[in-house]
């Protein structure tokens, strides 16, 4: 083992570390913190911190501002280093200030949310089609690295549409130089949001509160796998079953698959 160690260049220590998982106390003060930034999510950790003392949970400042660091979550309201990306990541302007966007695969956008499960938890990434809401594709992942991003960025490209522009965050996982090959590869233009403009990628942040009160919290999955599986039921329903109100009822599907019954026309590009 210790030749092993040494030609893998790392320690022995480090080989046989085992993460300590997070308790189920804490495991519960994260699901709630994730319904209460759902509902509220320009409370910051002061504010959260006092709504959960009031509900009898002993919990400070540092514990709650660890755990909604740990689930990736953000307050909504302008802010020092929001979104920060990774040293030496490229950023990219936003480009669909004053854009009219009149049909499908002009833009694309995606982001990732927090998962809560009955004995820990995941983070999900979705790619959607910003015309229409139609999610093109989706990955699950139990840690916050690129990777799944570019699998899910990859799956939606492999179903032979691609779009103009292709808008996130600046979190790391999107600005990171494997996630940026992968747009660019398809010859697609790449916008971020600014910093704190939560409202840039308004329409994902709507598909998120669907996902976890429609289906992730009543449904409290035990592990990855049910997740995988239930959320693949839901992502099916959404895109192809469930009326969309912003739609006029149609589904997502209906827009994204026949846009000419829906007043979509050729791409009209406004500046302001």
């Amino acid at each position: 083992m210790r030749r092993q160690c040494e030609l893998l260049g790392i320690a022995r220590s480090g080989y046989y570390y085992e993460p300590v998982p997070e308790s189920a106390a804490n495991l519960a003060l994260m699901r709630r913190l994730d319904e209460m930034h759902l509902a509220r999510p320009v409370y910051g950790s002061r504010r959260l911190t006092a709504l959960l003392r009031r509900e009898g949970q002993l919990v400070n400042r540092k514990r709650v501002s660890r755990l909604l660091g740990l689930m990736g979550l953000e307050t909504v309201y302008p802010k020092r280093r929001l979104s920060r990306p990774g040293a030496g990541h490229r950023i990219y302007p936003y480009l669909l200030e004053g854009l009219e966007i009149t049909g499908p695969d002009q833009v694309w956008c995606s982001d990732i949310t927090y998962v809560p499960m009955a004995g820990g938890f995941m983070y999900l990434v979705a790619v959607m089609d910003w015309w229409s809401r139609y999610v093109v594709a989706w990955e699950l992942s139990n840690s916050l690295d690129s990777e799944f991003c570019i699998r899910a960025w990859n799956a939606a490209v492999s179903k032979g549409r691609v779009p103009l522009i292709a808008n996130t965050d600046q979190g790391s996982q999107f600005t990171s130089e494997a996630y940026l090959d992968a747009v660019e590869a398809v010859g697609v233009d790449v916008s971020m949001d600014g910093r704190g403009r939560w409202i840039d990628n308004r329409f994902i942040e709507r598909l998120w509160r669907s996902a976890k009160q429609e289906n992730i919290y009543p449904s409290d999955y035990g592990d990855g796998l049910e997740a995988q599986r239930g959320l693949g039921g839901w992502f099916d329903e959404y895109d192809h079953f469930r009326p969309h109100q912003a739609l006029g009822n149609a589904t997502p599907g209906e827009w994204y698959h026949t846009p000419e019954s829906y007043g979509a026309t050729p791409a009209v590009w406004r500046w302001r």
